[in-house]
């Protein structure tokens, strides 16, 4: 069985991270913090415009030695990031997300925000997938029930 992003990863119930282009990055890496998560959502009138990852924060902020007291997310943010579909597979995701670098995509179902999905959820997916998958190996090679 192929695992999907939604429900199988990330259920309607996931809470989102979302701020307007406006907010400080100081702002966002605060509530980031406090969350323990490693990116957040740009919205715009509804609609996804970029995303902001702790890897902005280091490569577009601190390294270049701007103020993060001062310096918008919409200025350092990714605008247009690429984004997966509730019906992509876990695997395919993982896939996408590790040759491009990714450790986080938004979801997206016909242009609406539904979740975000990090790297180390897909893992867990895919791992879980494939214990399972040898369960049901075993169990039809050794006659056995899988447990």
């Amino acid at each position: 069985m192929h695992k999907s992003i939604v429900p199988d990863i990330i259920s309607e119930k996931q809470v989102l991270t979302t701020f307007g282009a406006d907010v400080t990055v100081r702002q966002a890496a605060r509530v980031m913090a406090e969350r323990h998560i490693g990116a957040v959502l740009i919205m715009s009138d509804g609609k996804l415009d970029g995303i902001f990852t702790e890897r902005d924060v280091l490569n577009r902020v601190v390294a270049p030695g701007k103020d993060p007291e001062t310096v918008k997310i919409g200025e350092v943010m990714t605008k247009n990031p690429d984004t997966v579909s509730p019906d992509a597979s876990a695997l395919d995701t993982l896939i996408l997300m590790q040759s491009k670098g990714y450790r986080h995509l938004p979801v997206l179902d016909d242009g609406e925000l539904v979740g975000i999905v990090s790297v180390r959820d897909l893992f867990s997916a895919v791992k879980r997938e494939l214990e399972e998958d040898i369960q049901e190996r075993e169990a039809f090679i050794f006659g056995a029930t899988a447990a």
